[in-house]
């Protein structure tokens, strides 16, 4: 499994919204940086610049993280 060191896990807990809460679902991570990590299927809608990728999060993973940073 990938190292997870100095991210906080926003989302996968209970959400609601019929997603898994395992490390294998669609989930909303915040770096130390404050920047965010996006775990979900890989999206083929466009062909990204070289080193990024494309995936693809259920609205309700990103109304859960939303809702855990009090915004």
């Amino acid at each position: 499994m990938a190292e997870r060191a100095g991210l906080t896990r926003l989302t996968g807990s209970g959400n609601g919204n019929g997603e898994c809460g395992e490390d294998d679902c669609p989930n909303v991570y915040r770096t130390e940086q404050g920047t965010f990590v996006v775990q979900g299927n890989v999206s083929a809608a466009f062909t990204p610049p070289e080193g990024e990728g494309l995936v693809e999060i259920p609205e309700g993973v990103l109304r859960e993280a939303i809702r855990v940073l009090g915004w």
